[in-house]
């Protein structure tokens, strides 16, 4: 007797913060994402909350195996956010600011060596921080303000430089979110996290850069229309 074929999904990873950590919510950008891509890959959230860039990295080989990796369509990359901490403020996730690229491109070096090429890596870009609802945030927690939006937009400037000399797309919030003077906090829902607003607008601006590549992607399974009642498993159990 045969043995039935195992079928590997593809997989989407979303890696990053807690950004990331929190987008499988009700009209999160993560959610959003399985939902395109229902029966076509998994969309798997390796979100950390309060992580930087330099704990991702010393991760790597835990979350992106090689052995593991090889059925990765795409993966995004979000930090940023806590790196750009202020390093004044004595915060614990702070990291300079010439470590964080050096640690995107070493994030997709690694990925690179494991079999997931540049094509399939974006890099996001921290969002902006409005400042007043953030701090509101912090006292309420005890502490002063501890991050600057003039910061976060350097830092959003280096993930934009090494996502260039990688190679990888990026998605530029930072700016994105403010262009033409817009009013950023429609997108924030404390100051530094996203909104429902900010969601979608995370949503669109990712899948316009992912339609093309992920949208192509065949259905797993037949259609039920195409399922024999009488006997099923002479099209389900076909590779």
């Amino acid at each position: 007797m045969s043995k039935t074929k195992t079928i590997v999904w593809p997989q989407f990873v979303l890696f990053g913060d807690s950004i990331t950590q929190v987008s499988f919510q009700a009209n999160g950008w993560g959610s959003e994402m399985a939902n395109k891509l229902a029966r076509k890959c998994d969309v798997v959230n390796r979100g950390l909350s309060g992580y930087n860039s330099r704990w991702a990295k010393i991760l790597l080989p835990r979350l992106f195996p090689s052995k593991s990796s090889e059925n990765i369509v795409a993966v995004t990359v979000f930090f940023g956010a806590n790196d750009s901490a202020l390093e004044e403020m004595k915060a614990r996730q702070h990291v300079p600011l010439d470590e964080y690229s050096e640690n995107l491109k070493e994030i997709a070096r690694h990925l690179a060596s494991v079999g997931v090429s540049s094509d399939r890596v974006i890099f996001i870009t921290p969002p902006p921080l409005h400042e007043a609802t953030w701090e509101k945030e912090c006292l309420l927690k005890g502490f002063p303000l501890n991050r600057h939006n003039s910061v976060a937009g350097r830092y959003a400037q280096a993930c934009v430089e090494a996502a260039g000399q990688c190679g990888v797309e990026v998605l530029d919030l930072w700016t994105l979110m403010q262009k033409d003077g817009q009013d950023c906090t429609v997108y924030l829902s404390d100051g530094l996290h996203l909104s429902d607003k900010g969601n979608q607008f995370v949503s669109e601006h990712l899948w316009s850069l992912l339609e093309g590549r992920l949208d192509k992607l065949p259905s797993i399974l037949p259609y039920w229309g195409d399922v024999d009642p009488e006997d099923p498993g002479s099209i389900l159990l076909c590779d």
